[in-house]
């Protein structure tokens, strides 16, 4: 895989293939950061795509979102840009779950991120399929790319983000073709140059309901889903679009829609096992959800627009690769759906993929230093996941270039953290899902503080502007001046106030702050807006963050106590070449999992499954050996150093008093005996003390004078000039 490089018809610094969310962050993060950066696309119409439901958000999504924009990416703005619904799930429950939501107008997406794309200086765009990688023979460090046409794109260091395009193949019932997604070609060459460089590969599934044409569905009856009147956006900017919005719709299947559906299951290629690829656990296909749930008699269907200039509309939760006939009468089954027409047929999709085991926690391959992976093609599904990743691979692709220290997020800081962990100290068999139950510290990461998070690393990097960093600056003080009202305004019990608080069941008898009342659990800022005119002019988002953090208070402080012991193990790092193999306390498994997966520290080591806490513990006493060996080691080598430089220096020493003590043929030396014991105790005690120049002079003065006369002493604390 090596090449002339003079034969490249591009030489920039980072290259970016494939433009879908991960590939946009990667390449925007990389030209923001000042490189030279280079887009492939196969199809530069299709930049930003949103291959299966146009939505951005949902729970734990909303938090990548949000964690993504606090960090300088893009995915928020263009999600806040070209919305036709928001609504915050969960609303009703704890901050750590509650999650924003976005339908997105497909075709206004796609054309806003593209636009944002081409905006970039420092960015620039290639219509072609990468068809082979060309690496350092000798180190397999990333050189160039070339494509299916012989063109070869000469680079520092490359970022795929290829999603399900890597030897994809579609399926709808029996019938199959190749494709990353309907109506698009798969792509061939990347997986087979990837493997050569050491990298395993596996495959995966995943799928796309039916889209229907709005035009035949029947909505009256059907449950009506509106977004929020008073709408939360993702991005922390400010002076969001303000868009009108359009409802969603419920619907349900039945028991006529399952028994059509099980006696088709034969026909289902990933019954029937033609489909090699694992399916995702969290996102089943329909066929998935009759036969693993068998208890239940009905599954809820919602029906989504999938734009404002289009009556195509979206069957969320109706994914299947079952044969379009069968399709049909399933979608007459469904209540609204009698005479529903269908406009696309849904299908499965498989495609290879990396584990991400094989990837340092900056998503480089340990294989082939430069190259990094993001997105599906390392086991992932869903927008939320692939963006997140493309930020930090395209922020470390930039900084590899830069010869910088890469950006590595920890579980503690962030779900894109939490991710990122899971996917390098974890086998995935299945595409990952990011879920609030997959984090330790979820009340800790919650989506309203991703700004407080991440944006001052952000603006460390380089990534967050001046205005971006102007907001985050004002929020922050527009916080503490809010802290300080509620801690010195004070309401003093009363008739008006109780009634006012009735319906939480609260009652003041005391004066109390407006901080402590807001302490209990029932009473909110709208329960004292009639006793506390001042907060109607307090930012919404000032609000829910002091509101949250008030009556979280003793739970936020706990975990993050936890946090602060967890994160020690986090500091005893392990080397990369570390022979784990000859640690014979360790399980057998313990040996298999810490040599294949190689984690980078000892909480990471920890989060290894198959490794028992006993081998932690056999982990940690050997670093712990090894660490007090090593400085040992280091400390006897600084002694031999010590003692080499001190013979050394005696050497010359005794070399210098040799030359300043003439000796004459036939006569005796003029200098005496207590002048020669002076130079010899000297030289001696040099061996046990620091040997400067003031020390050199003083004896170089001593033997000068000794020739002179030997009845003249000189004081010993005090020192000469040079003679």
């Amino acid at each position: 895989m090596s090449f002339n490089a003079s034969s490249a018809v591009s030489t920039t610094d980072v290259i970016v293939v494939g433009a879908g969310h991960a590939g946009i962050e990667a390449a925007v993060a990389s030209a923001r950061l000042g490189l030279k950066t280079l887009l492939i696309t196969m199809n530069l119409d299709t930049i930003g795509q949103m291959s299966c439901n146009p939505a951005v958000g949902g729970p734990a999504k909303s938090q990548l979102v949000r964690e993504v924009d606090a960090l300088g990416g893009v995915i928020g703005i263009c999600a806040d840009a070209t919305y036709l619904q928001l609504k915050m799930l969960n609303a009703s429950k704890g901050p750590a779950v509650r999650a924003l939501r976005a339908q997105s107008d497909k075709a206004a997406y796609r054309a806003f991120a593209r636009q944002m794309v081409e905006a970039e200086p420092n960015l620039k765009l290639r219509q072609t399929m990468i068809a082979k990688l060309h690496v350092d023979p000798s180190t397999h460090a990333f050189v160039a790319v070339e494509d299916n046409l012989g063109m070869i794109y000469k680079a520092n260091s490359l970022v795929v983000t290829a999603g399900t395009f890597l030897g994809g193949r579609l399926w709808v019932g029996e019938k199959s073709m190749g494709g990353g997604r309907p109506g698009e070609g798969a792509a061939f060459g990347l997986t087979a140059c990837l493997t050569e460089l050491g990298l395993k590969t596996g495959r995966l599934k995943t799928g796309t309901p039916p889209r229907l044409d709005g035009r035949t569905i029947d909505f009256i009856g059907l449950e009506k889903h509106p977004g929020d009147t008073d709408p939360h956006f993702f991005s922390f900017l400010p002076n969001r679009p303000v868009r009108e919005q359009m409802p969603c719709y419920l619907t349900r299947t039945n028991e006529k829609t399952h028994r059509l559906i099980e006696e088709n299951l034969h026909r289902s290629p990933m019954m029937a096992g033609l489909i090699e690829g694992t399916g995702p656990r969290y996102c089943p296909s329909i066929e998935d959800k009759v036969t693993r749930f068998r208890d239940k008699d009905s599954h809820h269907l919602f029906i989504e627009p999938e734009g404002r200039d289009t009556y195509e509309m979206y069957l969320q939760g109706f994914s299947s690769c079952l044969p379009y006939e069968v399709q049909i009468q399933m979608v007459h089954t469904l209540p609204g759906l009698e005479n529903a027409e269908i406009l696309r047929p849904a299908c499965a999709v498989e495609y290879d993929y990396f584990p991400a085991y094989q990837l340092f926690p900056s998503l480089m391959s340990k294989y082939a230093p430069g190259i990094f992976l993001a997105g599906q093609v390392n086991g992932t599904s869903g927008y939320e996941e692939a963006a997140a990743q493309g930020l930090i691979a395209g922020i470390n692709a930039a900084r590899y270039c830069s010869k910088q220290e890469p950006l590595v997020l920890s579980r503690e800081s962030s779900y894109i953290g939490t991710l990122i962990d899971d996917l390098v100290t974890k086998e995935i068999h299945e595409p990952y899902r990011m879920l609030t139950s997959r984090s330790e510290y979820r009340l800790l990461l919650r989506q309203d503080n991703a700004d407080q998070r991440l944006t001052p690393i952000g603006r460390q990097i380089g990534l967050v502007d001046n205005e971006r960093w102007e907001v985050y600056q004002n929020k922050l003080s527009a916080i503490e001046l809010e802290r300080e009202r509620l801690h010195s305004t004070k309401l003093n019990p009363s008739e008006a106030l109780n009634r006012a608080l009735e319906s939480t069941r609260e009652i003041v008898r005391e004066k109390a702050s407006l901080w402590d009342l807001l302490r209990r659990p029932p009473i909110t800022y709208d329960a004292l807006q009639p006793f506390d005119t001042a907060s109607a002019g307090v930012l919404k988002e000032v609000r829910d963050y002091v509101e949250t953090e008030i009556k979280y208070e003793g739970y936020i402080q706990r975990q993050t106590k936890a946090v602060k012991r967890l994160s020690e193990a986090s500091r005893v790092k392990l080397p990369l070449d570390l022979n784990y193999a000859g640690i014979r306390q360790l399980s057998n498994e313990g040996r298999e999992k810490l040599t294949k997966f190689r984690p980078v520290d000892l909480g990471q080591a920890s989060r290894i499954p198959g490794l028992t806490p006993a081998d932690i513990s056999v982990l940690q006493v050997f670093m712990s050996q090894r660490n007090r060996s090593e400085i040992i080691t280091q400390e006897a080598e600084l002694r031999m150093a010590e003692q080499e430089k001190r013979q050394q220096f005696q050497a010359a020493l005794a070399e210098s008093v040799a030359e300043l003590v003439p000796v004459v043929e036939g006569e005796p030396s003029v200098v005496g005996p207590d002048s020669q014991s002076q130079v010899a105790h000297f030289v001696n005690e040099s061996s046990d003390a620091d040997l400067t120049r003031e020390a050199f002079e003083r004896e170089h003065a001593l033997a000068r004078v000794q020739e002179t006369s030997d009845d003249v002493t000189v004081p010993e604390d005090e020192p000469l000039p040079i003679v």
